[in-house]
């Protein structure tokens, strides 16, 4: 099969038992964030909606999940293949609906497809304990078992990856699964859709219902789903949990983060600058693993604050497709204002402006949500720049006296996603990993992005819930345990 990558594309429907049909209400415009131009429409899934997909996916429950596992597993296989067939058509859909540029479309992809082929070794992942002689004449056995339908949120910065994160392990389980994309970009899920559909899943094993808050609150509330995965912004995620757990439901809720690199004395400060930037500005900031605040040793803070802003000087900011293109356009008008604003309020409170990106023009495309590359400097940790999460690429460079500085500095957060450290003493490593309040921390490593073999770690305000996403974590939330005791007297 050929995916459709050029635009305009026909409306968005869900993909529902098997089918596809067109949400009950109107809905929204997806527009190309670089262009200003409408791409598609998407509508909004009524609550008959939603129940419809709960229905088919609780008949196809009952049968997938005595479908032996090397079979439910076949499917993902396919997927993979078709995924990896798929990839650049992928990427161009997401360029064009989402704005950002087409290595880092690729890049996010590939991890989504690393997900899959994780969830392909759950016959290993998926067995639980055995203990012959537990007591006299007496075994036990701890069996995993699915549950039900599932359902995932999924945000607009990684429409192609987060709904990765979930899908394979639910269904690899033996669940049932609905994901409710972002609205703002939900195309490229429509493609996933049409990849699952040929991977050859049975009818109401995997379905996509599109919507806004009402359709979320429909699936929060709804008694057929037994778990809710979610990746959004911290005062989303709180609800969506509270709500969630208050149905009685598994809920598992990423929200924002705001995280820090740490910059030692002894870094190699040419490579420490140039992974900040990619941090800080891949995606346009858009990415809940953007390190936005440098904490710089003083002793090195001017020469690395000059090395920071040649290399921030040297962003690219342009249309995603674009082969020179290094920062694309932000997802909307209203966010990119948002973050003028944030910009607008750390001058206000004080830090210096050492890179203004507000004056960009990408001539050619003079209706897009672009920004700059935009850096301030001598940032203290309690302005609003320092504290709160920006989604945009800016950052702020902020001078301690050292490494236990500057873990007080990244710890006073109220936010614990991920940190990383640039720094040749293992001392410093040592102290960041026993000290440093954070989920995921890389030493020497601009993004810390564990591989799908790993959870993807957040902590404080950063994670609501028990078990993350990725890895043996989700099979913990995907399944329940029954513990099997067995006597046999006359053995």
């Amino acid at each position: 099969m050929t995916l459709d990558t050029t635009p305009p594309w026909d409306d968005v429907p869900n993909y529902i038992d098997g089918g596809w049909s067109a949400p009950s209400e109107e809905g929204r415009d997806v527009v190309d964030p670089a262009t200003g131009e409408t791409v598609s429409t998407v509508g909004f899934s009524s609550s008959s909606d939603v129940d419809d997909a709960v229905a088919a996916g609780e008949a196809a429950f009952e049968e997938w999940r005595r479908t032996p596992v090397e079979e439910r597993i076949q499917p993902l296989f396919r997927l993979k293949a078709l995924l990896e067939d798929h990839h650049d058509e992928l990427a161009e859909v997401l360029v064009q609906e989402h704005g950002k540029t087409l290595g880092e479309a690729k890049g996010e992809l590939r991890r989504g497809i690393e997900n899959v082929e994780v969830a392909c070794g759950i016959p290993s992942m998926m067995q639980a304990g055995h203990l012959p002689n537990a007591a006299p004449d007496i075994d036990e056995t701890a069996v995993r078992k699915p549950l039900g339908v599932f359902a995932a949120v999924t945000p607009f910065n990684f429409p192609g990856m987060i709904p990765l994160w979930f899908l394979p392990y639910a269904v690899a389980t033996g669940n049932s699964f609905i994901l409710k994309p972002s609205e703002q970009d939900p195309v490229v899920a429509e493609r996933l859709f049409e990849l699952l559909d040929e991977a050859g899943f049975p009818d109401g094993v995997v379905q996509l219902v599109n919507g806004g808050v009402d359709t979320v609150n429909t699936l929060l509330d709804h008694d057929g789903i037994e778990g809710v995965s979610f990746v959004g912004s911290t005062p989303v995620a709180r609800t969506i949990y509270e709500r969630a757990a208050a149905s009685g439901k598994r809920a598992q809720a990423q929200g924002g983060a705001k995280n820090h690199i740490v910059v030692a004395e002894s870094a190699d400060l040419e490579f420490a600058a140039r992974k900040t930037i990619s941090s800080a500005f891949a995606c346009g900031g858009e990415r809940c693993l953007a390190n936005d605040v440098v904490v710089v040793d003083e002793s090195v803070y001017e020469e690395f604050t000059d090395r920071v802003v040649a290399e921030a000087e040297s962003q690219v900011v342009g249309y995603g497709l674009d082969d020179d293109t290094d920062i694309g356009a932000l997802i909307s008008p209203e966010h990119e204002e948002r973050v003028r604003e944030m910009v607008a309020t750390g001058v206000d409170e004080g830090a210096e402006l050492l890179l203004d990106g507000r004056d960009v023009a990408v001539e050619a495309y003079p209706d897009g949500n672009f920004l700059g590359p935009t850096v301030f400097g001598d940032v203290d940790p309690e302005m609003t720049i320092a504290r709160e999460e920006i989604f945009g690429p800016v950052l702020g460079l902020l001078p301690v006296s050292g490494i236990d500085e500057a873990i007080e500095v990244l710890n006073r957060s109220d936010f614990g996603n991920a940190a990383s450290l640039f720094t040749a003493s293992g001392a410093d490593a040592r102290k960041a990993r026993h000290e440093a309040d954070v989920g995921n921390l890389g030493v020497n490593a601009g993004t810390a992005a564990p591989m799908a073999f790993f959870h993807f770690g957040g902590w404080k305000d950063s994670f609501f819930g028990d078990l993350h996403a990725q890895g043996d974590d989700m099979i913990r939330f995907y399944t329940d345990e029954t513990v099997y005791i067995e006597r046999w007297p006359d053995a």
